[in-house]
């Protein structure tokens, strides 16, 4: 279904992943966010990579599915479950509406992703979520996803990113804008989804990112993809 939330002119609210944002939520997030299909098809390729038999693999703020539908087919190994976490009960019912009858090896819950503790995993996965929680819990969040791994086991984190460089800053904003232009979005439309959302998604900068996933203990931590303002993280335990 085509994302027409914006459409009008009304009286904003924070933005939240109620019914009307999820029947549009695949449409959105391919029209706004750059590289999106290359995020997941990244997943795809580490879970060959990184992903070990008898082991569980984790979409943290899972949505309608993508990263555990990716998770699952190209996953090479064996005995694995996969676990799909989101806080939205509509979230959740697409989610599994969207899996059920493609794969068979998963669990979708519905439960705030700071309550998982991610036990027995080689694979977890925070794709475009980190940004929705609060900043002060971040870092508590991270450290106990790396508690959860085995050694050797990864965690993949992507997001919107900000830019120290106010230059720098201004110039990735506007081709973002042109990219959601591009996409069909009209003026009002990029206006009013800014307002709405501006208090609800927070952004760090690289370094920020670096810094926790070190402190958290990971052994080594790259930016392996990068589209404009949005990036992907591998961490390493």
């Amino acid at each position: 279904m085509r994302d027409q939330i914006f459409t009008k002119e009304n009286d904003l609210v924070n933005f939240t992943f109620d019914k009307s944002v999820v029947n549009v939520f695949d449409d959105m997030v391919r029209r706004s966010v750059p590289g999106y299909q290359s995020m997941i098809e990244m997943i795809g390729l580490m879970v060959k990579t990184y992903g070990q038999n008898n082991t569980n693999y984790y979409d943290l703020g899972a949505s309608t599915g993508a990263v555990s539908l990716a998770l699952s087919i190209n996953n090479p190994h064996q005995h694995n479950r996969i676990i799909a976490v989101d806080n939205s009960i509509e979230m959740v019912k697409k989610c599994r509406n969207n899996l059920d009858g493609k794969i068979s090896n998963f669990d979708v819950i519905c439960s705030d992703i700071k309550d998982i503790s991610c036990e027995n995993s080689s694979i977890v996965v925070l794709n475009l979520t980190l940004q929705f929680i609060p900043v002060k819990q971040r870092q508590a969040l991270i450290n106990k996803i790396y508690q959860g791994l085995n050694p050797g086991g990864v965690l993949i984190v992507s997001e919107k990113i900000h830019f120290d460089d106010e230059k720098k800053q201004t110039e990735v904003t506007k081709l973002h804008l042109d990219f959601k232009r591009a996409n069909g979005y009209s003026e009002l439309e990029i206006a009013a989804k800014r307002q709405s959302i501006e208090n609800v998604l927070i952004t760090d900068n690289k370094k920020t990112h670096f810094d926790r996933l070190n402190s958290a203990g990971f052994s080594q931590s790259l930016c392996h993809f990068q589209c404009l303002n949005f990036a992907s993280f591998l961490a390493i335990k």
